[in-house]
């Protein structure tokens, strides 16, 4: 029977619920069935090795999952649940019952493969889906890739996992089966068997992997959730229905490498991060889902991209990361040793890239910047001994004009001057369109030590954030080529910003205005502000150490 017919005899929260308990929870076996459950097609210990299988409690329970990520499992959250039959909600952190998986081997009567304990659960809210990280990275198996479409009604799935056949208990064997996608959910599908001969998702199968097979790509569309597991040994000889329900995960990949990645950023050596510059290099945009990215230059000169993710979770703001340039250990000759300032800027392009100024003067422009490097490389100043931009301290880009495609560039003199350079495009810097914002002044602006361009007020154009040498920490509303319009104070002399070394300000947490201040502190830790505004900053969130 297809599973459709199945909704309309019961609500499908209430059978739904049901399954789960049938599924997780070991049982008494009352009959062998006649009926076929999941067997081996074809699958070998070579291939398929992503598959994992999970003790749970010393044999208190048995599931089936699948490697994403050198370290981390994906499978399915109702594993770990108190009681199935009550939903499967959980907590993060380090899994209730001492747990094991096994992985790198279909065939698991055989000496092949790894087994690590699993040291942390992290759930997906409102799914039956959980990552299970290892205590230890997986050698030598390449982990699934995540579907990258919806399933459709009618499409063709292989179903997988170590549960129960319809005549052995513990089959210690991958076994799979073709099923039909009857219906898409946002969250959920719903499968069936092929045909009528086709197995049924058993008792250890669940969080088993649903996958797409197409010209040699092996891609992770679903895990398994709940069955009636009909034909399954140990079910009741007069249950026939076959169909199951499968979490999606094709729409989640982004939360799978942020949780994947997590662990990895705060290990970074922040203390060496001498330049850090936001933007959306890797296809995010004001508006959208995705927030910006990082780009941060280290003592060794090594440069980093960091990728923004998806979600407003303040504390894992980063999903990936990308070397852009090597470390001189690496590259001796690399130009990234001679960075003096460097910022993000748009210029015009719908892309953002960035502008570098050197040790000699000179200032480069690259109007792209991706996960693969730096494009369309642009000489704004020639490389002049003694030149005028020898004197500049600090600059930063946004947008202070109102041509809102291109960003304008802001400069601090050491003379205490402050100057706009309107338009920044893809021929270069307009220099002949330079604003004076603010005249010579020794007493104020040579004591600005940081300064970032971010949308704190809400004003039409930029507004320029300045940290100064004694912690205090300046907004300026609305800059624009007029000059400076008033100021708001959001930190007092002698605040902790004292010990800011680097501040950038982006949009890394809601992704609609770069409102976020990210501070690295002198003891090389690293800090988000979230949600700067006109009344100040909001609390701290500690993103290492």
């Amino acid at each position: 029977m297809r599973k459709q017919n199945v909704f309309n005899r019961r609500p499908r929260t209430a059978w739904v619920t049901g399954l789960l308990t049938a599924t997780v929870a070991a049982g008494a076996v009352t009959a062998a069935s006649p009926a076929q459950a999941l067997e081996s097609g074809g699958i070998k210990n070579s291939a398929h090795t992503f598959a994992t299988k999970l003790d749970i409690g010393d044999g208190k329970r048995s599931c089936s999952g699948a490697l994403v990520d050198k370290q981390w499992v994906l499978t399915a959250a109702s594993c770990f649940a108190d009681d199935p039959d009550k939903g499967f909600a959980i907590a993060e952190g380090a899994p209730k019952w001492k747990t094991t998986a096994t992985v790198g081997s279909t065939d698991l009567t055989k000496k092949a493969g790894t087994v690590a304990d699993v040291a942390e659960l992290v759930p997906y809210k409102g799914r039956d889906l959980v990552m299970a990280k290892l205590a230890k990275p997986v050698a030598g198996v390449t982990p699934v890739a995540i579907g990258t479409g919806a399933p459709e009604q009618g499409e063709e799935l292989k179903v997988a996992g170590f549960g129960r056949t319809k005549s052995v208990w513990v089959p210690d064997r991958l076994a799979d089966a073709a099923f039909t996608v009857d219906s898409v959910l946002s969250g959920s599908i719903g499968i069936s068997p092929k045909t009528p001969a086709d197995g049924a998702v058993c008792k250890g199968d669940t969080g088993g992997p649903t996958l797409r097979e197409t010209a040699g790509r092996v891609e992770l569309v679903g895990i398994n959730s709940a069955s009636w597991q009909g034909g399954c040994l140990g079910t009741d000889p007069s249950e026939t229905r076959k169909g199951a329900v499968d979490t999606r995960v094709d729409d989640l990949s982004t939360w799978i490498q942020k949780v994947s990645y997590r662990a990895l950023f705060p290990k970074a050596p922040w203390g060496k991060a001498t330049h850090i510059a936001s933007g959306y290099f890797t296809g995010g945009s004001a508006g959208g889902t995705r927030h910006m990215d990082m780009i941060v230059r280290w003592t060794d000169s090594e440069v980093t991209l960091y990728q923004g993710g998806d979600d407003k979770d303040p504390s894992h703001p980063f999903v990936a990361e990308y070397q852009l340039g090597k470390p001189l250990k690496q590259a001796p000759k690399t130009n990234w040793q001679y960075v003096k300032e460097m910022t993000s800027a748009g210029f015009g392009d719908g892309t953002d890239g960035l502008v570098v100024r050197w040790v000699d003067s000179e200032m480069t422009q690259y109007t792209h910047v991706d996960t693969k490097g730096f494009h369309n490389e642009k000489k704004l100043v020639a490389p002049v001994k003694k030149g005028p931009w020898t004197h500049a301290r600090q600059m930063t880009a946004g947008r202070y004009t109102a041509n809102a495609q291109r960003d304008d560039l802001v400069v601090v003199w050491d003379d205490g001057r402050v100057t706009l350079h309107p338009d920044l495009n893809t021929n270069g810097l307009a220099d002949k369109a330079k604003k004076t914002l603010v005249k010579k002044n020794t007493t104020t602006w040579p004591y600005a030590t940081q300064i970032a361009a971010g949308e704190f007020t809400g004003k039409k154009t930029a507004d320029l954030l300045v940290r100064w040498v004694d912690g205090e920490t300046t907004v300026y509303p609305g800059v624009d080529a007029a000059g400076l319009h008033g100021e708001i104070k959001i930190r007092p002399r002698k605040s902790p910003w004292i010990n800011a070394t680097v501040v950038t300000a982006g949009a890394f947490v809601a992704n609609e205005r770069p409102n976020d201040v990210m501070v690295r502190w002198k003891d090389g830790s690293l800090g988000l502000y979230p949600g700067v505004d006109a009344a100040g900053t909001h609390g701290e969130v500690k993103l290492t150490g």
